[in-house]
């Protein structure tokens, strides 16, 4: 599983906490997204894609009065369909002393943008495994197809390991 434990201040708006997710997961804000809060739809729009009745820059999180544990969807990409549940954990007091957002834990590398969705990037793992015990020589034709190629085409830039996720780096991009 992936995920990250994010502080946000109540007074943060849907577009504070959409960019905030993309930071957070390492995405470049290049797809359509949208929240699902208490049955309705809301999200930052980008040119071709839906219109949300609801300005995302005057949505207080505020205003939702979420409960502890309560939950709520956040769809990233709707051609590779990531969905995030986001999970409301505790209502802490305002800390002067800190910097908001912040990223306090997060496990697993966030999957490349575009490389297919679940079933593709749980491919893309299949075959990291299966290169870390053969090698890179090998071939192996069950994973030939064009999300693979992509895939390898872009490791030739930079390596991605799924394992890895860096805390710091995250908050980095927050700050």
């Amino acid at each position: 599983m992936i995920w990250r434990r994010l502080l946000v201040r109540s007074d943060s708006t849907i577009t504070d906490l959409h960019y905030t997710l993309q930071i957070a997961m390492g995405w470049s804000d290049t797809h359509l997204n949208l929240f699902h809060i208490h049955g309705k739809d809301f999200g930052v729009y980008h040119d071709g894609g839906m219109y949300f009745a609801d300005n995302p820059e005057q949505v207080l999180l505020s205003t939702f009065a979420f409960r502890t544990r309560e939950r709520f969807l956040y769809e990233y990409d709707f051609g590779d369909a990531w969905l995030h549940e986001v999970r409301i954990e505790k209502h802490l007091p305002l800390d002067p002393k800190r910097t908001y957002p912040v990223c306090l834990a997060g496990k697993q590398a966030t999957p490349p943008e575009d490389c297919g969705g679940a079933l593709a990037y749980m491919q893309i793992r299949q075959e990291l495994n299966y290169r870390s015990v053969f090698g890179d020589n090998e071939s192996n034709d069950d994973f030939d197809d064009e999300n693979d190629r992509e895939y390898k085409n872009s490791q030739e830039e930079q390596p991605f390991d799924p394992d890895i996720f860096s805390r710091r780096e995250v908050n980095v991009r927050l700050q």
